[in-house]
């Protein structure tokens, strides 16, 4: 697994100030997602599922949020691209681009109406993974993001 701390400092922190969509809910969020989708420890689905990386977006999100969010909105495009490396397939940065990673997860929640939870509000952000990234109909629950957050320690990191 990858070290949290690090992650978070290099990592999501940098990604989420590049891309001015930082706050220490959208951090926690983000860390949390990474904690419950992968461990930090998986880059491909397990069982040959078409999930990728570390937050273990499938592509067909990946495109979506790209065809009917970012489309419409080329500033932010603008600094999602930043963390492109040119010339290769981006979904498949997904997989070993960190920083693409974390931009693509955050967009995916900046894509939501809703206001995030505070950072310290590990059921309310674990309601909101639910909502709106794993779906009702995902195998992950509430329980074993607030459980995957505890493990991690995620909220003794956002400070």
């Amino acid at each position: 697994m990858l070290d949290l701390a690090q992650f978070r400092e290099n990592v999501v922190r940098p990604v989420l100030m590049e891309l001015q969509m930082h706050s220490d809910a959208a951090e926690a969020l983000v860390l949390g997602t990474a904690m419950q989708e992968s461990g930090l420890q998986w880059l491909r689905q397990l069982g040959g599922g078409p999930a990728l990386g570390l937050f273990q977006m499938e592509p067909a999100t990946h495109d979506d949020i790209w065809n009917n969010y970012l489309a419409f909105r080329p500033e932010i495009a603008a600094r999602v691209e930043r963390f492109l490396v040119p010339g290769r397939d981006r979904a498949d940065q997904l997989v070993w681009n960190l920083a693409y990673a974390t931009a693509m997860c955050r967009i995916h929640y900046r894509r939501v109406q809703a206001a995030l939870p505070a950072a310290t509000d590990v059921a309310g952000l674990a309601g909101y993974w639910k909502a709106h990234y794993n779906t009702a109909g995902g195998a992950g629950s509430e329980a074993e993001f607030a459980a995957n957050f505890a493990r991690g320690r995620i909220g003794s990191a956002i400070v």
